[in-house]
């Protein structure tokens, strides 16, 4: 068989035969195990050899498809010669009669023509109705020499009945008959069961399949996750990824009976510009695709962080415009699966429109069918059809391109949907989208009515993202589309989180996670102008991708926009400064001790008033919601409440200004009144016991706890104690150490952590007067039932117990613990030390920032102790792949570290103990 012209070179199948037959020319055994073995030899060689020459030409033209083709090409010359073999020297027969016969087909993806490195080779071997033990022994030696070869192989032997009769009750063996294809043997049994299958199954049924096959598809996004932009995305199985383009082409197939989806053009369902996006998305993500399983010599069809450096390397993405290589490559991804999602949405459309009459049973897949229009708004312009929105006439836009703005005004204020055709009709009208409709008043005003709509405004912006008409209509906007953050704390591209933070907006304003978010739901009603801070969640992130600050060049944008938008120079003003301020409040509740007086005076002097406090709340509880999957959980929203709850007083007005020893004895007198059982005598003794940053730093109930369980180890006479407390709602465990103080306890304590695979993501550090230390650490929830957290917290207490008793030595298990490569692996962040004496009137603060690592905490806590400093309070909060480790110190006398020089050495051993213990790093410090 003649290669095309496009796959020639790759494989000489003549001489791999001529090869073969040398091998049984002086009349050996084509079956003897030695001669197998030698044919092994040669088909391994001339298969590598292939497949080394077509990964060259793939780095070298980048072609997806063509690459693919030439992988099944070679495949198919494989199997031809392996059947020739077979049939003619290990199982030949004289003369072969009518039973002696099969055909091979390729089925599933393969049957497309098209292979991947690593996919499974699917095989169908067609056998007449009667059958003979040759046909069986010739099936069993090609397997076999194809899993010898290293390939896995899905095969079935039948004959066209049991094909006939299996494919009308089996949906996914009928999709693999529907895209089989003749590979060798006998040609008329594959063209019976081609005709066959399109008279005996395919006919009148494909209504049913076409809603099967979309369900089928909804299933899979919803196990892969909905969004087409997840930043790890699976390139074969995610929204936007090959299988829906697959699922097109198997739909095509089926309804319109095409054998190439260049066909549909005549068909009607795509124009030929439609038709080159859908050419150009399968050469992509085939291209992808194939790097992937030649970088990783495996079927890797998910696209992980430590790949996406290679694969932008490899189809030869360089650092541009503010984003790096690896960013370029997937905006480019993203934006080809949204293109995916629009050719769906095309093809929808005309199926709908193939449709109209028949039954609804696509009616749950595609809605309700044109049976009648009304008009909706805006005159004649609109029509409602079946709850979905369409355009009375295709001039609609052309007409008054404010219409492009209207439509989704009028679909969010009556909850419409959108009729694919108008979707459709929208996506070509783009060009009405100008400078004249961006400053046209009415058009702003529908749009910001939109942003800050009491409906469903993150349904609508999405539809409008979808269609291009958002980043049209705010260009802004439409540079961050399919923008990716290359770390592992965004779990979407820049426009998914814009999005997904506004519906999170607008689920807090309607009380819909107010379990959740107690204090945002409590403070919404209370806004005054709810408009800026749903503009300014909208803008917070559109800065992203630029080589400025993004906070602060999103308050540029943002006082360049608000007024186009139609907002008054102090609405502007306060949607300027939330953007510019997005991140303070996170930053400081996780960064920093909420019972320092100077962090909350620090954080007031930047808010100002208590209604930024409310609006810059509900704006981080949003934002940080929206990033991800788990990423808000109740540790975090415990620390926005408590540094809200601290600062709302001190802006109200109502800050008190009573002296430390006043407000010290004031916090002992309230314990003592607490101390049920105890007598004057124990009480005065134990109030005693305690320094006065104990006092003015720890809330009443937690000295409750502290006191019963130090009067508990006390009576039982314990210098070593442990007590666990899970908290459900904030997501952490409490875990609090009673033990003989010296300076390397938070270590020991950091150390035994990171072995049992605990998260400390606080700690709290006390000394008595009479030489114990009381450690309070919170480390990260695992499980949700409070018995089973409580189990694990004794675990981990019992870990903590024999390290500080010397029964478990820590370097070598934490060692043991860290050795194993991660995937954090993939990313380079640049270590930063900082000194501070300004964030803390009795603290110098150290805050250490970069690549997060297993038993990170361990060895910073103990470099710590090596440089004689006393750790009060240790504040842990990761992002992904980077982690900021902040510690509140003193030096052993108690006091703050003011020497420059004591600094800098401070720095230079911080910023070791982080990279490794490298002291050649220090060399990148400056003083």
């Amino acid at each position: 068989m003649a290669a095309p012209e496009r796959l020639a070179g790759l494989i000489d199948a003549d001489d791999l035969r001529r090869r073969l037959s040398a091998l049984v020319a002086e009349g050996a055994d084509g079956g003897n195990p030695a001669v197998r073995a030698k044919a092994l030899v040669i088909l391994k060689e001339v298969r590598l050899e292939a497949r080394g020459r077509i990964q060259e030409m793939l780095l070298a033209d980048k072609r997806g498809v063509l690459c693919a083709e030439r992988l099944s090409f070679v495949q198919d010359e494989l199997i031809r010669v392996i059947y020739d073999f077979a049939v003619a020297h290990v199982y030949p027969v004289t003369n072969r009669s009518s039973a002696e016969r099969m055909s091979i087909a390729a089925v599933g993806g393969y049957g497309r023509a098209t292979l991947a490195p690593g996919s499974d080779i699917d095989l169908l071997f067609i056998l007449p109705y009667k059958q003979t033990p040759w046909g069986e022994s010739v099936v069993e030696y090609i397997l076999y020499m194809l899993w010898d070869l290293g390939l896995k192989v899905g095969h079935a032997t039948r004959n066209v009945e049991e094909c006939i009769r299996l494919s009308r009750s089996d949906l996914t063996i009928r999709t693999a008959i529907l895209e089989a294809r003749y590979i060798w043997g006998d040609r008329p049994l594959f063209d019976e069961l081609e005709t066959r299958f399109d008279r005996d199954v395919v006919q009148g049924t494909g209504r049913d399949y076409i809603a099967a096959k979309l369900a089928e598809r909804d299933e899979r996004h919803k196990r892969q996750g909905m969004s087409r932009y997840l930043v790890e995305p699976n390139i074969k199985e995610g929204k936007g990824g090959l299988r829906d383009l697959q699922t097109l082409f198997w739909i095509a197939k089926y309804f319109y009976r095409v054998k190439d989806a260049r066909d549909l053009i005549a068909a009607g369902v795509f124009s030929r510009a439609e038709y080159r996006r859908f050419e150009r998305c399968d050469d992509f993500l085939w291209g992808v695709r194939c790097h992937m399983h030649f970088a990783t010599n495996r079927a890797e069809e998910r696209l992980s962080f430590d790949l996406q450096r290679e694969i932008a390397a490899r189809l030869g993405y360089r650092d541009k415009a503010g984003l790096r290589a690896v960013e370029r490559f997937m905006k480019h991804y993203f934006l080809f699966a949204k293109n995916v999602g629009d050719l769906t949405l095309i093809f929808c459309a005309a199926l709908e429109e193939e449709h109209v009459k028949q039954a609804p049973v696509l009616n749950r897949f595609f809605g309700r069918f044109t049976r009648r229009r009304k008009p909706k708004g805006n005159g004649e312009a609109f029509v409602v059809d079946h709850s979905r929105i369409n355009v009375a006439d295709d001039e609609v836009f052309e007409r008054d391109p404010c219409n492009l703005i209207r439509i989704f005004h009028e679909a969010d204020r009556n909850n419409l949907d959108f009729h694919p055709d108008v979707l459709q009709l929208i996506t070509r009208s783009l060009r009405f989208v100008d400078d004249r409709l961006r400053e046209d008043e009415a058009a702003n005003r529908l749009f910001l009515e939109l942003v800050a709509s009491r409906h469903d405004p993150e349904r609508v912006l999405r539809r409008m993202n979808e269609t291009g008409v958002l980043g049209r209509f705010v260009p802004e906007f439409g540079r961050i589309v399919a923008m990716m953050q290359f770390n592992m704390y965004h779990h979407y591209t820049v426009d998914e989180h814009l999005l997904r933070s506004i519906g999170e907006l607008a689920a807090i304003e309607k009380g819909a996670i107010a379990e959740e978010v107690p204090l945002a739901t409590e403070l919404f009603p209370g806004i005054q102008n709810r408009k800026v801070l749903y503009v300014a969640t909208f803008l917070h992130d559109i800065a992203k991708g630029r080589p400025e600050d993004h906070s602060l060049y999103g308050g540029i944008i943002a006082r360049r926009l608000c007024p186009r938008l139609g907002l008054g120079a102090a609405e502007t003003e306060t949607v300027a400064w939330l953007v510019e301020n997005h991140l303070v409040m996170s930053s400081v509740a996780q960064g920093r001790d909420l019972n320092d007086r100077r962090t909350i005076e620090t954080f007031a002097e930047i808010v100002q008033s208590p209604e930024r406090l409310k609006l810059l709340h509900c704006l981080t509880v949003a934002d940080i919601r929206a990033v991800g999957p788990g990423v808000f959980n109740g540790w975090k929203g415990q620390l926005l409440r408590t540094l809200y709850y601290e600062t709302e007083p001190y802006l109200a007005g109502g800050h008190s200004q009573v002296g430390r020893d006043q407000r010290v004895a004031r916090a002992k007198a309230e314990l003592a009144d607490k101390l049920a059982g105890w007598n004057d005598a124990e009480k005065a003794a134990y109030v005693e016991r305690h320094y006065p940053p104990y006092w003015l730093r720890v809330d009443l109930p937690r000295k409750v706890r502290h006191a019963e369980f130090i009067r508990t180890a006390t009576r039982e006479k314990k210098k070593l104690a442990t007590a666990v407390m899970p908290h459900a709602f904030e997501g952490v465990t409490e875990i609090t150490v009673l033990a003989d103080d010296h300076p390397r306890l938070l270590s020991a304590i950091a150390g035994a952590c990171a072995v049992a695979g605990a998260n400390i993501v606080d700690a709290q550090i006390y000394t008595t007067t009479d030489g114990l230390a009381l450690d309070t650490i919170f480390v990260g929830r695992e499980f949700t039932d409070d018995q089973d957290e409580m189990r694990r917290g004794q675990r981990i207490s019992a870990l903590i117990e024999k390290t500080l008793t010397g029964t478990e030595r820590l370097p070598e298990q934490v060692a043991r613990k860290t050795a194993a490569r991660t995937r954090l692996e993939a990313f380079t962040i640049p270590t930063d030390v900082m000194v501070n004496n300004s964030w803390s009137d009795r603290f110098t603060v150290l805050e250490v920032s970069g690549l997060d690592r297993p038993g990170l905490l361990y060895d910073l806590t103990r470099e710590i102790s090596d440089l004689n400093l006393n750790i009060a309070s240790a504040h842990i909060a990761t992002f992904g792949e980077r982690v900021v480790d902040v510690f509140y110190v003193t030096d052993l006398f108690g006091h703050k570290v003011e020497s420059r020089s004591r600094e800098k050495t401070i720095r230079e051993h911080l910023l070791r103990a982080f990279d490794g213990r490298d002291p050649k790093k220090s060399e990148r410090l400056s003083a």
